[in-house]
């Protein structure tokens, strides 16, 4: 069956992405810089390699998917490199979102990931010789996992997820799937659920590691909250009473913009701070004039010098890299993402001691569900659900004070998932 499923992934499945692929690449500028910026990824690591002096030179080659898997992916890179500080670290990224945003001296080589052609994938394994290949959450590549297989380089995944009504569970798409990771060598899985699911799809596999071993993405946002709040922490209560609207969607505007002009017409000592999910012109100029028609006062981020002084009623944040930062800020998050794509980073804010909202779409987000769960966080369907929390939240101190220390308890409670991780890769 492995064999079949090689062919069915390399002569029809994979040809179907690419063909996907190159239609978008005439559509889509995102997927076109992607698609060509591989085309860069043998010289690169050919440059890289070059320099290096291989007989006494250890590599471990991880893989991310984007921008927030690398930041889930951050502090188990710092963990290794603290352990082993001579070693190596290839990151390589199939987004741009990720490889252009990432700057980072924890990573000694950046490389856009190799189209999984398997002749592709063989060169990348035999230029890198890594000693472990090391992959974060969810994007993973059969071939490049079936060529290191044969390669005798070791497989890892971590911070391994799977949907509630994951369809890895459904009979056919299970087989694929039961013959790709039953190729890893060690699989770590974030929560108790995580790990029956994929003993579900890898059956009766008695070769491989399987641990419990948490989300490193608890860990880096703590890290950057410790650095952060040296400076900038106040008790919740001294801040301005700014909420935060963070990664924006259309139809985030569409289902809670209402109940957002209630609330600022019955709370004369709230601020708003927006950001864009892509803060193009497009998206901030629809924003601005918004607000401005309605007679408040609005400025973009890049206009202020500082957030405290001379503060509008509005603020468009107009620049990226900052959002992590502006929930110290504020008292109360609204998450974009729940009423299209799925919530984007629920953490960030968490350990900012902001109670959070978000939309309906985020039953894949370990963190959010123990949002709700622990009385953090609330899900929304409309303007008016968000209105009632937001205004509560406002006018009632206990009950803001209990949700924004229920808010930090969810970091703080799966802090150390890192260091899990990293004596995994070390010692499994």
């Amino acid at each position: 069956m492995r064999y079949i499923w090689y062919i069915i992934y390399n002569f029809f499945l994979l040809p179907i992405m690419v063909f996907i692929g190159i239609i978008g690449v005439i559509f889509n500028k995102k997927i076109r810089e992607g698609f060509f910026g591989r085309f860069n990824t043998d010289g690169g690591l050919d440059d890289f390699i070059s320099s290096l002096d291989r007989n006494n030179q250890t590599i471990y080659w991880f893989h991310v998917s984007s921008h927030g898997e690398f930041l889930q992916t951050k502090p188990v890179l710092i963990g290794l490199k603290e352990i082993e500080p001579h070693i190596k670290i290839i990151v390589s990224f199939f987004s741009p979102s990720g490889y252009n945003n990432i700057d980072d001296n924890i990573i000694d080589c950046k490389i856009y990931l190799p189209f999984d052609f398997p002749w592709l994938v063989r060169k990348a394994l035999k230029t890198i010789k890594p000693k472990k290949l090391i992959f974060a959450a969810y994007d993973i590549w059969p071939n490049l996992i079936w060529t290191a297989k044969a390669m005798n380089i070791p497989t890892v995944l971590f911070a391994a997820k799977f949907k509630r009504k994951t369809k890895k569970l459904m009979p056919l798409v299970r087989s694929f799937y039961q013959h790709v990771y039953n190729n890893f060598y060690s699989i770590y899985t974030i929560t108790k659920k995580d790990d029956e699911k994929l003993r579900l799809i890898l059956d009766k596999s008695k070769n491989m590691i399987i641990r419990v071993l948490g989300n490193p993405r608890y860990d880096q946002v703590n890290r950057v909250s410790d650095q952060y709040s040296i400076e900038h922490s106040k008790e919740i209560l001294n801040r301005k009473k700014s909420i935060i609207l963070g990664s924006m969607h259309n139809e985030d505007k569409k289902n809670i913009l209402d109940g957002l002009m209630n609330l600022l017409n019955d709370n004369n000592d709230i601020y708003i701070i927006w950001v864009p999910h892509e803060p193009i012109s497009k998206n901030i100029n629809s924003v601005y004039d918004y607000f401005l028609d309605k007679g408040y006062s609005v400025k973009l981020y890049s206009e202020q010098n500082k957030l405290g002084t001379d503060h509008p009623r509005i603020i468009i944040v107009d620049v990226v890299g900052v959002l992590s930062k502006i929930y110290w800020n504020g008292i109360i998050a609204y998450i974009g993402g729940g009423f299209s794509t799925g919530i984007h980073n629920v953490m960030e804010p968490a350990i900012a001691r902001l109670p959070v909202i978000f939309g309906p779409y985020y039953d894949n987000f370990q963190e959010a569900i123990e949002l709700i769960d622990l009385g953090g966080g609330w899900s929304i369907n409309n303007n008016k659900e968000f209105y009632n929390i937001a205004n509560k939240l406002i006018n009632n101190e206990n009950f803001f004070l209990n949700a924004s220390e229920a808010a930090t308890d969810v970091i703080h409670n799966n802090i150390g998932a890192a260091t899990r991780v990293v004596r995994g890769i070390i010692r499994d």
